[in-house]
């Protein structure tokens, strides 16, 4: 069903100059003119705004990154996993970042290449179509400070096998989301953010805040 701006804004909750930036800067579809001074908006634009809103609010996500993920990986109300990489790869790369060819980060992040290969090879860093990121380069400084204290890489393998059996599950999740909540609505993108970008790292740090505290209180 079309809608006119007024119910589109009613509808949505947003006013309608914000919904024209959005058509402006490709968030929204333009909307078809059957007559002359006629404008009607396709009411799947309803779910896009509320989805938008709910990313600037509860991930402090500008119109800049959703736009970006809207590139990568256009909305689709039918669900599917690839909005939640492209928001992924966003909130772990960073907005901006720098990218290197393979030579280039080796000289720039002080590497031997054998050395880089392992870590790719044990999952502590990922090469992507694009090269190696500044995260990337940031995450070699982290394991380097880790190596020169002697930390051993059990623990840093440990993370890597926790983080290979979540992610099976997260996807098993994710698709078991999209057949079951109501199609022509953005609930499963917004669950599925909160699930990945909220609940998981709020277990694992507070588990780490508890055996702290756990251990303090064995040593009194």
């Amino acid at each position: 069903m079309a809608l006119k701006m007024k119910a589109l804004s009613a509808q949505s909750g947003e006013n309608k100059s914000t919904i024209l930036f959005y058509i402006k800067e490709g968030l929204l579809p333009a909307p078809s003119k059957p007559k002359p001074n006629v404008h009607l908006y396709d009411e799947s634009c309803v779910e896009i705004i509320k989805f938008i809103k709910y990313l600037q609010h509860h991930f402090a996500y500008t119109i800049a990154d959703i736009k970006h993920i809207f590139e990568q990986t256009p909305l689709d109300l039918d669900g599917s996993f690839e909005m939640m990489v492209s928001a992924l790869e966003i909130a772990t790369v960073g907005k901006n970042p720098v990218w290197y060819t393979k030579e280039a980060f080796l000289k720039e992040s002080g590497l031997e290449e054998e050395t880089l290969d392992t870590y790719i090879d044990r999952g502590y860093l990922f090469q992507r179509k694009q090269g190696f990121s500044s995260a990337e380069l940031e995450m070699v400084g982290i394991l380097q400070n880790l190596s020169t204290l002697g930390l051993e890489s059990a623990l840093i393998d440990q993370y890597v096998q926790s983080a290979k059996q979540i992610a099976m599950l997260e996807s098993e999740a994710g698709a078991r989301m999209f057949d079951t909540i109501e199609k022509e609505s953005t609930a499963h993108y917004e669950m599925l953010f909160d699930m990945v970008l909220k609940l998981k790292p709020y277990i694992y740090n507070m588990h780490t805040v508890s055996q702290y505290y756990h251990d303090k209180r064995s040593q009194s």
